[in-house]
Formats: structure tokens, C-alpha cells, sequence
């Protein structure tokens, strides 16, 4: 009657089902989710990013989803299922690669509720190289893509979700398309500097990019408050500590998980790799433990970073050159985080040869 559903590295407290079965007394409830623990957050600088922002996910954003009464997604592991509710929304699929999230809004289209215990933790292994981090990438962002070019319009045609809860959807489903807005832009940011060099473009309507220093404060915002509802001591400290690092490795996966989403839209198809684990806990990768995951080969998408970073470099020589320093941030940020990427993927894949 009821399927709990865990990765291989998932380590559940032995009360699981006692604290989440009960919460199925409501006949209308068909998942119930616990929160993602991380047993390796200190493992290196890596498993600390990918906490900070996971523990944003959970604190924050699905706590909202819950309390707004808005679509929320299953995520894939440390949760329970009504077998009812799976086998009425049709099952689970593999036209997307990201099934979970597929299947909790066709569930929650046809009426079903999801109830998200913030308090249960099920701890898990986060991946502790880039290769493997990568990998995780390219399937949560293409798959949410897809999901989105799937849902999206039966969430706005349906009749029973209200327009508030549409609105949510609408935001919710594509919002992996910012890394591709992120390509997008640093893509443009060298014809817009030769402009600004030739003229071309008034200095006085560049200050109106400042607009979008708006959407960068509510970022840093919510990482804020999900600082402070994970770490009550200390809190700032951690945020200031963790956010400009993250902010600037998230712009530096912009390439690799900008052409993953633009895969996901474009309805181009790849299999399902899963995140290799290592059933580490240490503080440090010993090569022969490593040999788990396959070597990354020097791929199309590592290439085109290359050359991300060696156009983004250029940028910052030309706009010195020239004198047009309104873009040098955003090119130095990118350069920073484009060349991190790049270096872990090449150093990191040699432990696992």
C-alpha cells in the first residue's frame, strides 16, 4: 500500500515509518517527503556548496511550496508514496529525466496532496568530485526542462489549480532556464562592450542594468534566511562565508547546465546516469576508492567551456583596454567560476583512472 522510496547512500533513521505513515490518515495525501541530511557536508569545499544550496531547497522553498498550498515536487528519495496515488497518475515515466518531479504534478493535477516534514532528515552522500557533480547537473536541469515543456501547459489549462498556484508553476517548472539566461547573456556581454567602446550605446542607459541588482539582493536574500534557519548560531558568518563562492561556481556552471536545459526545451533525448557514490566520509579522496566513476573524456560541452573562458578572459582585457569597466564584474565572476569548473573537471577525473 505504501512504497518508501531511498538511494543506495541514503542512511534513514530507524523511526522513519513511524514519523511519516501517520500523516497517510488523510485519505488525500499521497507522498510524504522528508528533508535531504548530508553525512559528507565537510568533506571538501564541494559537498559544502552543494549543502548550502540543497538546505535552501529544503528549508526555504519547499517549506513555502507546503504552506502556500502550491505544487510541490517529490524529490526523488527519502520520501513515501501511496501506491494508489502513483498508480492513478499514471506511473512512473521515463520521457523525462527527471521522473520525480513528473509524476508528483501529474499526481497533484488529478487532486492528490503532498505533505513535506521539514523536521525528518534522512541523511545522505553528496558527490564530492566535479565529474560527479556535473553528471547530477546535466540530469536535474535537463530533466526539469523537460518537465516543464511537458506540464507546463496542462498546469495552465487546468481547471482546478487556482491562478495563484498556476503562477507558481509557471515560475517553478522552467526555473532551471536561468544558467541558459546566464549563457545567454555572457554570450552577448562581448558585442555589447565593443558597442559601449564605439559609442554606440549612451553610458547613461547602462546604469539600467542596475535593475538587475534587484533580482541578485532577493537571491542573496533567501540563501540568507536559509542560513539562518539552518545554522541559529553564527548564521551570518556561514552566509557570508559560503554565498559569493556559490554565486560565482553557479555562473560558472552556466555552460554545462545552460546547453542541458537548452537539450531539455529542444526535446533532444539522453540517458539516465546516475551520481556514483562512495560510501566516503573522510576528509580525504583516496584514488583507489575513486575508481567508481568512469574518467570524464574531454567532451563537446568541456571544449565549449574552454572557449567560454578564454572569450570571458578577453573581455576583461578589452574592456581594461578600452576603459569599459561596467561589464569587468560580471566577466571577472564568470572567469573565476568558468575556470574553477574547468580545472576540477580535468584534476578531479584523474582519481578515477
Amino acid at each position: 500500500e505504501f512504497i518508501a522510496i531511498f538511494d543506495a547512500d541514503f542512511l534513514p533513521d530507524r523511526d522513519f515509518l513511524l514519523r511519516t505513515i501517520p500523516h497517510f490518515q488523510d485519505a488525500k495525501v499521497g507522498v510524504v517527503q522528508s528533508r535531504w541530511g548530508h553525512l559528507n557536508r565537510n568533506f571538501n569545499w564541494l559537498t559544502r556548496m552543494q549543502a548550502f544550496a540543497l538546505d535552501a531547497h529544503f528549508t526555504i522553498e519547499q517549506v513555502g511550496r507546503q504552506h502556500a498550498h502550491s505544487f510541490i515536487n517529490f524529490n526523488g528519495t527519502g520520501g513515501i508514496w501511496r501506491k494508489r496515488c502513483i498508480v492513478e497518475a499514471g506511473g512512473w515515466s521515463a520521457d523525462t529525466l527527471t521522473e520525480d518531479l513528473d509524476l508528483s504534478y501529474r499526481a497533484q493535477l488529478i487532486g492528490w496532496q503532498f505533505h513535506y516534514i521539514q523536521a525528518l532528515e534522512s541523511p545522505a552522500e553528496l558527490p564530492m568530485v566535479m565529474p560527479a557533480i556535473k553528471s547530477q547537473q546535466f540530469r536535474w536541469n535537463k530533466g526539469a526542462a523537460e518537465t516543464a515543456r511537458k506540464m507546463l501547459r496542462k498546469v495552465i489549462k487546468s481547471d482546478d489549480s487556482t491562478y495563484i498556484n498556476k503562477i507558481h508553476a509557471f515560475f517553478h517548472l522552467p526555473t532551471t532556464s536561468a544558467f541558459l539566461a546566464i549563457l545567454f547573456i555572457a554570450l552577448l556581454s562581448g558585442p555589447v562592450l565593443w558597442l559601449i567602446d564605439a559609442g554606440q550605446v549612451a553610458p547613461a542607459y547602462l546604469w539600467l542594468g542596475n535593475v538587475l541588482f534587484i533580482g541578485f539582493l532577493s537571491i542573496a536574500y533567501y540563501y540568507f534566511q536559509a542560513s539562518k534557519a539552518m545554522f541559529v548560531n553564527n548564521y551570518q558568518k556561514y552566509f557570508f562565508s559560503h554565498f559569493p563562492i556559490f554565486i560565482i561556481i553557479s555562473m560558472g556552471f552556466s555552460v554545462h547546465n545552460g546547453l542541458a536545459v537548452a537539450e531539455g526545451f529542444m526535446g533532444i533525448k539522453s540517458p539516465f546516469l546516475r551520481t556514483p557514490k562512495y560510501n566516503m566520509l573522510s576528509t580525504s579522496l583516496a584514488p583507489d576508492r575513486a575508481t567508481a566513476y568512469k574518467a570524464e573524456q574531454l567532451t563537446l560541452v568541456n571544449i565549449i567551456e574552454i572557449l567560454m573562458l578564454i572569450y570571458m578572459l578577453i573581455n576583461i582585457v578589452l574592456g581594461i583596454y578600452w576603459g569599459a569597466y561596467y561589464l569587468i564584474l560580471f566577466h571577472a565572476m564568470m572567469t573565476v567560476g568558468l575556470g574553477t569548473v574547468v580545472y576540477y573537471t580535468i584534476k578531479q577525473a584523474a582519481y578515477a583512472q
